[in-house]
Protein backbone atom coordinates (compact mmCIF):
# COMPACT_ATOMS: atom_id res chain seq x y z
CA UNK A 1 0.00 0.00 0.00
CA UNK A 2 1.75 3.59 -0.97
CA UNK A 3 1.99 6.22 1.75
CA UNK A 4 1.51 9.77 1.94
CA UNK A 5 5.00 11.79 1.57
CA UNK A 6 3.32 14.73 3.13
CA UNK A 7 5.45 17.30 1.51
CA UNK A 8 8.64 16.09 3.02
CA UNK A 9 11.52 14.16 2.77
CA UNK A 10 11.86 10.61 3.93
CA UNK A 11 13.77 11.68 7.48
CA UNK A 12 11.92 14.70 8.02
CA UNK A 13 8.97 12.55 7.31
CA UNK A 14 9.68 9.51 9.79
CA UNK A 15 10.67 12.31 12.28
CA UNK A 16 7.32 13.93 12.28
CA UNK A 17 5.80 10.43 12.43
CA UNK A 18 7.71 9.71 15.33
CA UNK A 19 7.29 12.85 17.38
CA UNK A 20 3.49 12.29 17.02
CA UNK A 21 3.43 8.85 17.69
CA UNK A 22 4.86 9.48 20.75
CA UNK A 23 2.70 12.63 21.77
CA UNK A 24 -0.64 10.14 20.76
CA UNK A 25 0.89 7.69 23.64
CA UNK A 26 0.94 10.51 25.64
CA UNK A 27 -2.20 12.59 25.50
CA UNK A 28 -3.87 9.11 23.73
CA UNK A 29 -5.51 11.80 21.86
CA UNK A 30 -4.30 14.92 19.08
CA UNK A 31 -5.72 17.49 16.72
CA UNK A 32 -3.88 16.84 12.96
CA UNK A 33 -4.41 17.37 9.88
CA UNK A 34 -6.33 14.67 8.11
CA UNK A 35 -3.31 12.73 5.76
CA UNK A 36 -1.11 13.39 8.72
CA UNK A 37 -3.94 11.41 10.87
CA UNK A 38 -4.00 8.24 8.25
CA UNK A 39 -0.68 8.02 8.06
CA UNK A 40 -0.43 8.22 11.94
CA UNK A 41 -3.01 5.47 12.49
CA UNK A 42 -0.31 3.06 10.48
CA UNK A 43 2.24 3.68 12.94
CA UNK A 44 0.16 4.05 16.21
CA UNK A 45 -1.48 0.49 15.29
CA UNK A 46 1.53 -1.21 14.81
CA UNK A 47 3.17 0.13 17.86
CA UNK A 48 -0.09 -1.12 19.79
CA UNK A 49 0.14 -4.23 17.99
CA UNK A 50 4.17 -5.14 19.04
CA UNK A 51 2.74 -3.93 23.44
CA UNK A 52 0.30 -6.54 22.72
CA UNK A 53 3.22 -9.05 21.82
CA UNK A 54 5.14 -7.72 24.95
CA UNK A 55 8.42 -9.52 23.91
CA UNK A 56 11.90 -8.26 24.22
CA UNK A 57 12.30 -8.16 20.68
CA UNK A 58 8.86 -6.17 20.42
CA UNK A 59 9.97 -4.07 23.06
CA UNK A 60 13.34 -2.96 21.29
CA UNK A 61 11.39 -2.50 18.01
CA UNK A 62 8.68 0.04 19.65
CA UNK A 63 11.77 1.83 21.07
CA UNK A 64 13.44 2.89 17.76
CA UNK A 65 10.04 4.82 17.20
CA UNK A 66 9.06 6.10 20.77
CA UNK A 67 10.86 9.15 22.03
CA UNK A 68 11.39 8.68 25.53
CA UNK A 69 11.16 5.84 28.25
CA UNK A 70 8.42 6.59 30.60
CA UNK A 71 6.62 6.82 27.13
CA UNK A 72 7.41 3.26 26.30
CA UNK A 73 6.57 2.37 29.10
CA UNK A 74 2.86 3.77 28.85
CA UNK A 75 2.63 1.65 25.79
CA UNK A 76 3.23 -1.68 27.55
CA UNK A 77 1.65 -1.08 30.43
CA UNK A 78 -1.26 0.60 29.90
CA UNK A 79 -2.00 0.60 26.03
CA UNK A 80 -0.94 -2.98 25.10
CA UNK A 81 -3.38 -4.89 27.88
CA UNK A 82 -6.19 -2.96 27.33
CA UNK A 83 -6.23 -3.83 23.70
CA UNK A 84 -4.94 -7.41 24.06
CA UNK A 85 -8.69 -8.80 23.22
CA UNK A 86 -9.21 -6.52 19.76
CA UNK A 87 -7.77 -8.00 16.61
CA UNK A 88 -6.95 -4.18 15.72
CA UNK A 89 -8.33 -1.24 14.88
CA UNK A 90 -6.67 0.60 17.84
CA UNK A 91 -7.15 4.19 16.79
CA UNK A 92 -10.03 6.74 15.11
CA UNK A 93 -10.08 9.18 12.86
CA UNK A 94 -12.48 11.98 13.71
CA UNK A 95 -12.87 14.88 10.64
CA UNK A 96 -13.12 17.79 11.95
CA UNK A 97 -16.07 20.47 10.82
CA UNK A 98 -13.56 23.10 11.02
CA UNK A 99 -10.63 23.90 8.25
CA UNK A 100 -7.08 25.38 10.19
CA UNK A 101 -7.36 28.92 9.24
CA UNK A 102 -3.97 29.83 7.81
CA UNK A 103 -4.10 27.49 5.04
CA UNK A 104 -7.77 25.70 5.29
CA UNK A 105 -5.73 22.57 5.67
CA UNK A 106 -8.94 19.83 6.72
CA UNK A 107 -7.88 19.10 10.27
CA UNK A 108 -8.59 15.71 12.27
CA UNK A 109 -8.96 14.31 15.81
CA UNK A 110 -6.86 11.07 15.72
CA UNK A 111 -7.88 9.24 19.60
CA UNK A 112 -7.26 5.44 21.05
CA UNK A 113 -10.39 3.80 20.74
CA UNK A 114 -12.14 2.77 24.05
CA UNK A 115 -10.14 5.27 26.04
CA UNK A 116 -11.51 6.90 28.90
CA UNK A 117 -13.11 9.99 28.05
CA UNK A 118 -13.73 9.28 24.29
CA UNK A 119 -15.84 11.17 21.71
CA UNK A 120 -17.70 8.33 20.21
CA UNK A 121 -17.80 4.99 22.11
CA UNK A 122 -16.20 2.42 20.32
CA UNK A 123 -18.26 -0.90 18.92
CA UNK A 124 -17.50 -3.95 20.19
CA UNK A 125 -14.91 -5.95 18.32
CA UNK A 126 -15.87 -8.08 15.55
CA UNK A 127 -13.17 -10.42 16.26
CA UNK A 128 -11.88 -11.34 19.74
CA UNK A 129 -9.28 -13.05 20.36
CA UNK A 130 -9.40 -15.88 22.59
CA UNK A 131 -6.70 -15.70 25.91
CA UNK A 132 -4.33 -18.58 26.93
CA UNK A 133 -4.53 -19.31 30.65
CA UNK A 134 -0.85 -17.17 30.42
CA UNK A 135 -2.84 -14.63 29.40
CA UNK A 136 -1.45 -14.74 25.75
CA UNK A 137 -2.92 -14.64 22.92
CA UNK A 138 -3.63 -17.85 21.38
CA UNK A 139 -2.12 -18.61 18.07
CA UNK A 140 -4.65 -19.82 15.29
CA UNK A 141 -3.71 -23.44 15.85
CA UNK A 142 -4.73 -23.26 19.56
CA UNK A 143 -8.20 -21.47 19.08
CA UNK A 144 -9.13 -24.53 16.59
CA UNK A 145 -8.09 -26.96 19.31
CA UNK A 146 -10.17 -25.31 21.81
CA UNK A 147 -13.14 -26.17 19.92
CA UNK A 148 -15.20 -28.88 20.82
CA UNK A 149 -15.81 -31.17 17.84
CA UNK A 150 -19.63 -31.05 16.63
CA UNK A 151 -21.55 -34.06 17.54
CA UNK A 152 -22.31 -36.51 14.73
CA UNK A 153 -25.72 -36.35 15.44
CA UNK A 154 -26.88 -33.03 13.68
CA UNK A 155 -28.74 -33.36 10.61
CA UNK A 156 -27.36 -31.19 7.36
CA UNK A 157 -30.94 -31.45 5.80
Amino acid sequence: MPYRKLGRTSSHRWAMLRNMVTSLVEHERIRTTTAKAKELRRVADRMVTWAKDGSLHARRQAAMVIRTKEHLKKLFDVLGPRYLTRAGGYTRVLKLQRFRPGDAAEMSLIEFVGRPGELRPARPPQTEIKLSSSGKAMGKEDVISSVPPRSSSASLS
